[in-house]
């Protein structure tokens, strides 16, 4: 077994509860709700439709439940169907290093596992805790998109660690997992790229399904490749070049899941500086007197959601939130970014055009130099008289540095999950998910998130 196969398999199943700081557990239970809040307000969307069409019915031993209408199916497709509504909105979390991606993206994995192991809070907490660190190892050290890869390639090893504590792997077990993860699910980033499919919301729900497949199949004696980081033909030849894990979280250092950051508005997380500007400038500038709009930003976000033509004309609802024009130019002029943002109805407003036309994006090499320890952007106004007005940013609402309140997430989770449980259910949600570490059982607090009819 490779060292880097090795480091992460030991660290994961040498992790104690008890090693967990405070602040690492709060953060977790924190992402957890936000995670969950996203995936009820993407529980309507068409992919997570056509994900739960597909999910058998399944009363076995070993099923799991499909977020927000309880039906028992296997773990793999409740990972799947879960994750697509997890990630349906974009509004989940972002860890942001050398390597970026959306680590929450394997918690459909991770509540299957939980329950269909009949596991307590704190073993999904201790779970989160050991797949968000093994993302993060990997991000750290890794960029992806430079090499045309997608975050697949982090999510499955990690949603492999999470689930395999959850399944009991012993070190062995878990190398075997992570190794058949990493190895076999090796995505491009094409998912990202030009105008958006479904796909986007879906291919790291893909991830998380085969990284808790990986455990399975460890966890029954399956075999993995031998050195899937740094033998012949393994990732580290192939796909990220050569790399070295770093500290791990523990002891003097924080955990990952600390240092990830959360979206406070429904939309890609490099739009969120800028929406909080634009939102700003538009309380002293009226729409009517925009005569342009100058945005500067750094060299990844402008890449992501600035450069491409099909940003400037989205037809697709995943192409919309990754437009920073169509964010912009929605933003001024509702006063508001909500999930109604990226209906068909709005993204395809010829009444939009004129001014994302207005609006120009432009990498800054000085923000790309300050990137990713900061995430600077600036946006300048000028009106048809001549003014010009100005607003920046470094870090938005939500990062790390500048963290939403136990409050904020709170009101996230119920504004995203209202429709869907009501009112009264989502409060009890609220109280089960803070006192997680209290439940002797994962399938109670479960309870909750299932709407009164189905």
């Amino acid at each position: 077994m490779d060292k880097i196969t090795d480091t992460l398999a030991r660290y994961v199943t040498s992790l104690r509860y008890q090693d967990l700081s405070p602040r690492a557990v709060r953060e977790a239970k924190r992402h957890l709700i936000d995670s969950l809040g996203c995936a009820m307000g993407g529980h309507g969307s068409e992919p997570a439709v056509i994900a739960r069409r597909l999910a058998p019915e399944w009363n076995g031993a070993s099923s799991a439940r499909l977020l927000g209408v309880g039906r028992p199916t296997t773990p793999e497709a409740a990972a799947f169907a879960n994750s697509v509504m997890i990630r349906f909105l974009d509004a989940n979390d972002t860890y942001i290093a050398r390597g970026s991606g959306h680590p929450s993206d394997m918690l459909g994995a991770l509540v299957a596992a939980a329950e269909c192991q009949r596991a307590s809070g704190k073993d999904l907490l201790l779970a989160i805790v050991a797949g968000y660190e093994v993302f993060g190892a990997l991000a750290d050290q890794i960029s992806l998109r430079d090499r045309g890869w997608d975050q697949g390639v982090f999510v499955a090893p990690a949603a492999a660690a999470g689930a395999g504590l959850l399944l009991g792997l012993s070190a062995t077990q878990m190398a075997e997992a992570i190794a058949i993860a990493a190895t076999a699910n090796v995505a491009t980033r094409q998912t990202r790229a030009g105008e958006l499919s479904m796909w986007k919301g879906c291919a790291t729900a893909a991830a998380t399904k085969a990284g808790l497949f990986a455990a399975q199949l460890a966890r029954e004696g399956m075999t993995g490749p031998t050195a899937a980081f740094e033998g012949r033909h393994g990732l580290g030849e192939q796909v990220t070049g050569p790399f070295e894990i770093g500290e791990l979280g523990g002891r003097d250092r924080s955990f990952a899941v600390e240092r990830t950051n959360f979206k406070f508005f429904a939309a890609e997380y490099h739009a969120q500086a800028p929406l909080a500007t634009a939102l700003a400038l538009r309380d002293k500038v009226r729409l009517d007197e925009i005569e342009a709009i100058d945005v500067q930003i750094y060299a990844m976000a402008h890449s992501e959601i600035g450069s491409e033509p099909a940003k400037w004309d989205p037809q697709t609802r995943e192409t919309a939130d990754h437009s920073l024009p169509y964010m912009l130019a929605v933003a001024w002029q509702d006063g508001r970014i909500t999930p109604a943002s990226f209906e068909p109805r709005r993204y395809l407003d010829p009444s939009l055009r004129p001014l994302m036309n207005r609006i120009r994006v432009a990498e800054n090499p000085e923000f790309t130099r300050r990137f990713p320890q900061e995430l600077p952007s600036q946006i300048d106004v000028v009106t048809r008289s001549g003014q010009r007005f100005t607003g920046r940013a470094e870090y938005p609402k939500g990062h790390a540095r500048n963290p939403m309140t136990d409050a904020d997430v709170a009101t996230k989770f119920r504004d995203l999950s209202a429709d869907v449980l009501g009112a009264a259910r989502v409060d009890a949600v609220l109280q089960a998910l803070w006192r997680l570490d209290d439940a002797p059982r994962i399938g109670a607090v479960l309870d909750a998130l299932t709407q009164e009819t189905v």
